[in-house]
């Protein structure tokens, strides 16, 4: 019997039940095959289908029931109560999915913050998923920091022990970790402007409050950071180092010691997002900052998701002294450890000669598409400006002419069937002007990319 008969059945079986008092009994197995012409397979597979979802109730040697009536479909329920129990600690994410929604069907995305899925590494990660699977131990309760093999992967370019390391669901659950573990609800802490979204919303939802420290093309600005800090007694400074989202920035190296230097000076915290690790566009991304620290004011955030595949929700947060036993205390108490199934995919996936090749491949593919999306801006939207083209990464940062709507343009944007980021939301507080963030690499080939730019002509 195919699913389609099946869901028939169902469907029928609901109406039937909608017009029945709870308790009554439902006609027989037989007298349902006899009513509506289909096998016994059907009736078993419909009625079990009723009865997860609760609609039944099937007493062995007595017969199926209609349970106990929820609210009425559209009934509408009194929830206000909800408000008051709830207080004012909402959780806004609008920042992470701009105020136009999700993507509409069928358009090109020039947005988000992963790879097409042509880029992936989803048939290394299928092939090391498997492998992973035959393990004997591979259901079996992971360590809470982590397997120690995959801690070593992650603590070798930071330079760490993997004593240091802390394995995490994903760069956005260490974020969540890492600010609860070091601020207190309520404190400050400083964020570059612009800045990546998805840190103010786990920094705001932490209970913290953002507070911006302008960068330039060098990356954050360390007279200002300092400034920052001593007006905010601020005790934690977020920052992308390495291929900076949304602008690509990456930080000088005369500015490097100056940064931790500030933050020791202020008895400080560096949070260091490290995000891109594996998106160079060809040459070796810069060293973590972590490298320079002595002091164990950096804490280190990296992951592998974005150059490997949106579900291999696997990274790494690294640090030295007591912040690491808070981080740890709070993986314990949130989710007590990371799967292991997806830990030793990973592990897998790291360890393999493929993994070296599919990360140099990515690079160039990146290459290739942020040069040919820059020229085809150049020459649709030439009075757009860029203010250099990023070694790394997943996007460009585009300036507007002044007094230009982002949020308009990209709403025309869609109407066109094309989908970009409006600039605001990447800023704490008000933007110092409008801008778009374009991925290049979320598009299905460079043809669909460019024209996807082809489409944001304000003369089309």
């Amino acid at each position: 019997m195919s699913d389609s008969s099946t869901s028939a059945l169902v469907a029928q079986l609901r109406s039937l039940v909608r017009s029945a008092a709870a308790g009554e009994r439902l006609p027989s197995s037989r007298e349902l095959i006899e009513r509506y012409r289909v096998g016994p397979g059907t009736v078993s597979r419909a009625i079990a289908l009723l009865a997860a979802e609760g609609t039944v109730v099937t007493r062995p040697g007595s017969g199926t029931y209609v349970a106990t009536k929820p609210a009425a479909a559209g009934e509408p329920l009194d929830t206000a109560w909800q408000t008051v129990a709830l207080t004012d600690r909402s959780v806004d994410t609008r920042s992470l999915t701009g105020v136009l929604g999700p993507p509409p069907e069928g358009a090109i995305l020039l947005d988000g913050g992963y790879p097409h899925r042509s880029l992936q590494a989803t048939r290394f990660l299928s092939a090391a998923l498997a492998r992973a699977g035959r393990r004997p131990d591979a259901w079996d309760r992971a360590p809470a920091a982590g397997l120690a093999a995959l801690r070593s992967v992650f603590a070798g370019p930071a330079g760490a022990s993997p004593d240091d390391v802390l394995i995490t669901a994903g760069g956005q659950s260490g974020l969540s970790m890492a600010f609860r573990a070091i601020a207190a609800p309520g404190s400050p802490v400083l964020v570059e402007s612009p800045t990546y979204p998805g840190a103010l919303a786990a920094a705001r939802a932490a209970g913290l409050r953002p507070v911006p420290v302008p960068i330039d093309d060098d990356g954050v600005r360390p007279d200002l950071l300092a400034e920052a800090f001593a007006m905010t007694g601020a005790r934690l400074f977020y920052c992308q180092p390495a291929f900076h989202n949304p602008t690509g920035t990456v930080l000088a190296a005369e500015r490097r010691t100056r940064v931790l230097d500030v933050a020791r000076a202020a008895g400080a915290f560096v949070l260091e997002d490290d995000f891109a690790r594996y998106l160079s566009h060809g040459a070796a991304a810069p060293r973590p900052l972590i490298t320079d620290d002595r002091d164990g004011t950096v804490v280190h955030l990296t992951s592998v998701t974005k150059a490997a595949a949106p579900s291999l929700r696997i990274g790494a947060l690294i640090a030295r002294g007591p912040v690491l036993d808070r981080m740890k205390a709070i993986r314990r108490v949130d989710d007590f450890f990371v799967s292991r199934p997806l830990q030793e995919a990973a592990l897998e996936l790291l360890s393999a000669p493929s993994w070296e090749r599919h990360v140099r491949r990515l690079g160039s593919e990146l290459r290739e598409r942020c040069v040919k999306a820059a020229a085809a801006l150049a020459g649709k939207c030439p009075e757009w400006t860029i203010a250099r083209l990023p070694e790394g990464g997943l996007h460009l940062w585009v300036r507007l002419p002044p007094g230009s709507d982002a949020n308009a343009l990209a709403r025309v944007a869609r109407e066109r069937g094309v989908v970009v980021g409006a600039g605001e939301r990447f800023f704490a507080t008000e933007p110092s002007g409008p801008f778009l963030r374009l991925n290049f690499a979320a598009a299905a080939d460079i043809a669909e990319l460019t024209e996807g730019i082809r489409r944001l002509d304000p003369n089309v």
